[in-house]
């Protein structure tokens, strides 16, 4: 792949750093990442990828824009109101960069589908608000052996780890399994301020930039968290569980399945 005029020009202050460069950047023109989550962690994620020019977002979500959305969920304007989320992002999107090839997945990812979903694309993202997705989108990963980003938030706090299976601790690791249903409040009842969905999500952003060039550390083996009431950032050191139940040395987890149990709650497990 050979850069256009066009694109050196767009693509200049990538150029400029010595660790990108115009080899750097046609890796990530030939880079695909799939969001799993159109809201407000996935919009800041699909704008700054999009605007990044990684050559192929998948963008999977099967809700559509509300109201309630867009105190946090940047990617979406009041006239989307009542479109499919993925076709509102898909086109902020297109309009930021024309070079970015966008795949819209308006359905819910499910034990069913993920394994499909998750072959095509080099890095996953987690930007989802439920416990069983997230859980699921691990083990998929795990087996599927995609590297992939976690991301959750709640209220003014919010956490992200990046996971390299078989090489990093992953989320099984820290957390075995998801909590009852309704055993934490839900986003609607715990509310989030509407900029923490960006912090967290550029963090996610740059992660999948760094995998995709191959520069720099990995959130890898370390859970970052981030508390905005105090603008404080701690990490946790995380090291693999040889008893984990899906990359464990004698893993039990060797399918995928979908976890009822656990839908509907928040996306932060814990700070």
């Amino acid at each position: 792949m050979s850069l256009r005029a066009d694109q050196i020009e767009r693509y200049s202050r990538h150029i400029l750093l010595q660790d990108i460069g115009g080899k750097g950047q046609e890796k990530l023109l030939a880079g695909r990442v799939l969001i799993i989550g159109a809201g407000g962690l996935g919009a800041p994620i699909a704008l700054y990828l999009g605007a990044a020019g990684v050559g192929t977002l998948g963008i999977a979500d099967a809700d559509m824009v509300d109201v309630t959305n867009l105190q946090r969920q940047v990617i979406h304007f009041t006239p989307d109101i009542g479109k499919p989320k993925v076709v509102s992002a898909a086109e902020k999107v297109r309009a930021i960069n024309p070079d970015v090839t966008v795949h819209p997945h308006q359905e819910w990812i499910s034990a069913e589908n993920i394994a499909g979903f998750i072959a095509d694309y080099d890095f996953i993202i987690d930007g989802t608000d439920n416990f069983a997705t997230k859980f699921l989108i691990n083990d998929a990963c795990v087996l599927g052996n995609k590297p992939y980003s976690h991301g959750g938030i709640l209220r003014f706090d919010g956490q992200t780890l990046t996971v390299k299976p078989h090489e990093s601790a992953c989320y099984r690791c820290i957390f075995s399994a998801p909590p009852p249903k309704d055993a934490i409040p839900t986003c609607s009842e715990a509310g989030v301020i509407g900029v923490l969905p960006g912090v967290i999500g550029t963090i996610q952003a740059t992660e999948a930039i760094k995998y995709l060039l191959g520069i720099g550390d990995l959130l890898t083996g370390r859970l970052l968290t981030y508390n905005a009431t105090s603008l404080t950032f701690r990490e946790i050191r995380i090291q693999r569980n040889p008893k984990c139940p899906v990359c464990g040395s004698q893993p039990t987890l060797t399918e995928l399945k979908d976890n009822s149990d656990a839908l509907n709650v928040c996306e932060l497990e814990t700070t």
